[in-house]
């Protein structure tokens, strides 16, 4: 009998339907690509694995240029959220950073249908257990039936599913989450063909039905009573909030918990791989921080229509009875009934030195990794290199050069550019304090510094260009009119007299007085002039007209700093330089730049353990 083969050739397939996966997909297919997205289950598209939960700290930021991009996170948070919060409110704009508690079942719904109405993009359920690779070149994937499946590019955004393997106390068992499955036989063939693998941490927290819980021994956290969101575009808000609680262990807790330590994977050698850093345990929180007497615990609702909650600040891999005792000392909790144990996952990743810049990796063209099995963890950094993987993979079928976002430019490009460079050996997450211009990165301008480039890649709808365009002139005519528009001292008397400013001695423009750190333009606003100067902008071109004043200073020394460095991106290291030619460089110095081969001297400078020095030898070497 013929064998009829149900697929076409493809021009992208993305295997992983996670955050990862469902914006390298969605952006492939839009720019216009015949694209497949391969899943094991269609059932968990874009399924928020642990925390219920879109931003935060530097992870807000990366939403917000998702999306001013033209990707769909930004978009899907704001329609799906039950509390939003900007953090870090009390201290300067390049800190605050958005945050939203969301409806897990509602995002993930959210997300499959904005999929399954996206044109030139089918969807398949099966696992991929292995790459079709001729010479240095991938050819497409194979599944786990035998079907073999054309592409001139593959994207993989395999998560925490490549030999997962969980772990609750002694007993483990193959998953690379809850309940699904792991997938075999990539790792192997990858190491096969040349590429290095290393073994990942991460785990979850027990989830608890609400009804058992008591609210009245915890402390409330309400969302922010305005709104912000993370899109550029004019998605409606929820009219209502759930609010969030927050208690802490004890003493008790403590002890109850390290009576498991005997039985705990984390502590008897049993997992290999190495954990996040920067969101421990429980188990090794109380062992690293032996001094606190307690840890927050954050109470957080699953979604509007479900009593689950997430425990956040509870995450282990201690025996079932041992979390559960443990958690029945929490203020709170003492009635608590669990819906499932936390536990533990290790999976396969690939040091994302393999990697360059476009996340095409070194051996094979046209194969592209994003997320997780670059050593990142989070939904943000893996839906902002998802978001580029799937950019470049169609960027590489046209012979286009890449879209690589400079580290002045976005968050983004700060994560890649860390990650190609420096390497992993823990789970990577981002920060601001990583970096060096995050007055220029801040999350109320994403859209401009960002859409322009959605917009020449063809990701930004017609609507979305127009909110920039209308931003954009609403910010320039804010900035001209804080130079026109002059107060007089009797004008501002009152409002200087509540905010305990100092006396006006003469008539100022409005921009020298918002210089002054205690006062803001909400203060200015009781200002009738004022008032009906600014009260046809919107809030947020407002703010950002603002801030861009405010900070005016700062922000020109971080564009003058950048220039600098853009100056040695501009120094082209030649492809064929062979660096074991050039003695006066350390032995370290050379194996690492052969082996990552940087294309610019900015990027050389980059990579750790490269310093000033190797710098000017290479200057000097490459005729500069």
């Amino acid at each position: 009998m013929e064998q009829i083969n149900m697929f076409d050739k493809y021009d992208v397939i993305i295997v992983g339907a996670g955050h990862a996966g469902c914006e390298a997909a969605q952006a492939a297919a839009t720019i216009g690509k015949k694209t497949l997205l391969v899943t094991m289950n269609m059932q968990v598209i874009g399924q928020m694995s642990c925390n219920p939960a879109m931003g935060g700290v530097a992870k807000g930021q990366i939403v917000k240029e998702i999306d001013a991009l033209g990707g769909m996170s930004g978009i899907i948070s704001d329609k799906s959220m039950i509390q939003f919060r900007m953090l870090n409110r009390s201290k300067g704009p390049a800190m605050w950073s958005p945050r939203s508690q969301n409806d897990r079942n509602l995002f993930a719904s959210l997300w499959r249908y904005s999929l399954e109405n996206t044109p030139n993009l089918d969807i398949y359920q099966e696992m991929v257990s292995e790459l079709i690779v001729k010479g240095d070149k991938v050819c497409g994937v194979k599944t786990q039936l035998g079907i073999e499946i054309e592409s001139l590019s593959v994207v993989l955004t395999n998560g925490t599913f490549l030999n997962g393997l969980i772990h609750i106390g002694d007993k483990q068992f193959g998953g690379g989450r809850a309940a699904e499955s792991r997938a075999t036989g990539i790792t192997e063939q990858l190491l096969s063909l040349g590429l290095e693998s290393g073994r990942m941490k991460t785990g979850t927290p027990p989830r608890i039905d609400g009804r058992s819980l008591d609210y009245t021994k915890m402390e409330v956290q309400d969302g922010d009573p305005i709104i912000d969101g993370f899109s550029f575009m004019n998605i409606e808000k929820p009219r209502e909030q759930r609010c969030c609680w927050i208690t802490y262990t004890n003493d008790r807790v403590h002890e109850a918990l390290k009576e498991g330590f005997d039985r705990s994977p984390m502590f008897n050698g049993s997992i290999e791989g190495v954990g996040p850093r920067y969101c421990p345990s429980i188990e090794d929180k109380i062992n690293r921080f032996a001094d606190k007497e307690r840890h927050q615990i954050f109470v957080e609702p699953e979604g509007w229509n479900t009593n689950e909650i997430y425990v956040n600040g509870f995450s282990t891999s201690l025996p079932y009875d041992v979390q559960f005792k443990a958690l029945r000392l929490i203020p709170g909790f003492e009635n608590a009934k669990m819906y499932r144990p936390g536990y533990a996952i290790e999976y396969d990743y690939f040091p994302p030195m393999q990697l360059d810049n476009s996340l095409q990796t070194k051996l094979i063209k046209g194969l592209y990794f994003a997320g997780q099995i670059n050593g990142t963890t989070g939904y943000e950094e893996a839906g902002g290199q998802g978001l580029i993987a799937g950019i470049n993979a169609t960027r590489f079928l046209d012979d286009k050069e890449p879209l690589v976002l400079k580290r002045d430019e976005s968050y983004i490009g700060v994560l890649i550019d860390d990650l190609v460079h420096k390497g992993t050996d823990e789970p990577y997450r981002m920060f601001t304090s990583r970096a060096e211009f995050r007055i220029l990165l801040r999350g109320d301008n994403a859209d401009q510094r960002l859409t322009p480039i959605g917009r020449q890649l063809g990701l930004a709808t017609q609507e979305r260009i127009e909110n920039y365009e209308k931003r954009k002139e609403e910010i320039a005519e804010c900035l001209s009119l804080f130079g026109e528009i002059k107060l007089n001292p009797e004008e501002v008397r009152s409002v200087f007299e509540k905010t305990n400013s100092t006396e006006l001695k003469q008539q100022m423009p409005l921009g020298m007085i918002l210089t002054r750190p205690q006062l803001g333009i909400e203060d200015l606003m009781e200002i009738e002039k004022v008032k009906q100067a600014f009260e046809k902008f919107s809030a947020s071109a407002l703010e950002s007209a603002v801030i861009e004043h405010k900070y005016q200073g700062y922000i020109a020394k971080e564009k003058d700093t950048a220039q600098k460095s853009l100056n040695l991106e501009g120094l082209i290291i030649p492809e064929s330089f062979n660096y074991e030619k050039v003695n006066s460089l350390s032995t370290e110095s050379r194996q690492k730049l052969s082996k990552i081969r940087p294309k610019t001297l900015g990027a050389a400078k980059r990579i750790s353990g490269i310093n000033p020095s190797d710098i000017a030898i290479l200057m000097v070497h490459i005729g500069r």
